[in-house]
């Protein structure tokens, strides 16, 4: 055995526990606070993805006042996307109101003010299973009884209108994809203005309601 070796005596043991106090209890002490600082004070980037998806709100400049929907692409992705392209495209210009019915909605999107129809992009595929549905206030796809046939149109319900809701009335309802959260003064205003029939058409508003302008606000 190798005599420069040696164990400590028990009388050493007080000078090794003095030790440790001065020297080495402060480092172990600034370790723990680096590593509580270097601890992540938000949810690490995984989490990101479980935020909620941004919701666009959109601007519509009418003769009558502006009112202004906010979309939920989460729960209708393929509805919103195709709205905002009408939106981004300059579409709504010159459309009107042409079709509104107090106690159920207003209608609009399709026409310009003399009743011409403008020309669209293809339809899309029904979203009216989307845990949305069609309560005052909310804005939804109009579309023909082909439940994929939706394309420009909207309507905005001015009543809780449960008899559009999935799978009512004829086994598809009709896809709710946003709502209005400013002007809603304004809706109530279009739906009280006089109509008349024009040609085959019903419910058209005397005086032309003409959407000025829609513009995406974020």
């Amino acid at each position: 055995m190798n005599s420069s070796l040696t164990t400590p005596s028990r009388s050493s043991f007080p000078n090794l526990r003095r030790i440790m106090r001065q020297h080495i209890a402060p480092v172990l002490a600034t370790l723990s606070l680096v590593a509580a600082a270097a601890l992540p004070s938000t949810l690490p980037a995984a989490h990101a993805a479980d935020a909620p998806a941004a919701q666009p709100k959109v601007e519509f400049v009418t003769t009558m006042g502006n009112f202004v929907v906010q979309l939920d692409p989460a729960r209708a992705p393929k509805t919103v996307a195709n709205f905002l392209d009408y939106v981004k495209s300059g579409f709504y210009k010159g459309t009107i109101f042409h079709r509104v019915i107090p106690g159920f909605m207003v209608q609009g999107g399709g026409f310009t003010a003399n009743m011409q129809k403008k020309p669209t992009r293809a339809p899309i595929a029904l979203e009216s299973q989307n845990g949305l549905r069609n309560l005052k206030g909310t804005i939804a796809m109009a579309r023909t009884s082909d439940p994929n046939s939706a394309t420009s149109q909207f309507f905005v319900n001015v009543v809780d209108n449960a008899s559009l809701d999935y799978p009512k009335p004829d086994g598809y309802g009709y896809a709710v994809f946003g709502k209005v959260i400013s002007g809603m003064n304004v809706i109530e205003k279009i739906v009280a203005v006089p109509t008349k029939n024009e040609g085959m058409f019903q419910d058209v508003p005397v005086k032309p309601i003409v959407i000025e302008d829609a513009k995406l606000l974020n």
